[in-house]
């Protein structure tokens, strides 16, 4: 800040001890040191607290920064998403074309046969209460009754 050297400093205590006196010059040295030391202090403290908002600001400036690429990318990967997820949507088929046309998966071949070999549902079987196992369906059901009446 002041660039003083020593014949400086020796100059002015020759005057403060002209001025004030030998009583009254350690008195006025504490004093200044104390006020120094203060002024110091309170400069430090406001350069931490500018250096701190200074951060605060650049980290700010960073996550908006952030922000945009961020929401940038998702705007694209929903367009993206959005233009590949409208030429593929599957028209909706007539259920009665569908009977008409050859299967070609394993699996609904598998279903349709199951769904041929069931037995036709009756309106007796609506009324029935579900919990009530069928006799083919647990053919070991009888077994179990013969062995625990022994």
């Amino acid at each position: 800040m002041f660039d003083m050297g020593f014949l400086e400093l020796l100059l002015i205590g020759v005057v403060g001890l002209l001025v004030l006196g030998p009583e009254r010059l350690p008195k006025a040295a504490r004093t200044l040191g104390l006020w120094i030391g203060k002024i110091k202090r309170s400069v430090s403290g406001m350069q931490r607290e500018i250096n701190s908002q200074l951060e605060a600001e650049e980290l700010r400036q960073k996550l908006n920064e952030q922000q945009k690429k961020l929401d940038e990318s998702v705007n694209t990967v929903k367009r993206d998403v959005e233009s590949i997820a409208e030429p593929t949507k599957p028209a909706v088929s007539d259920p009665s074309s569908s009977a008409s046309s050859p299967e070609t998966s394993p699996k609904a071949a598998s279903a349709k046969k199951s769904a041929d070999n069931a037995p036709a549902k009756t309106p007796a079987d609506d009324n029935a209460p579900a919990s009530i196992p069928d006799a083919a369906a647990a053919p070991h059901a009888d077994a179990d009754k013969d062995s625990t009446s022994r």
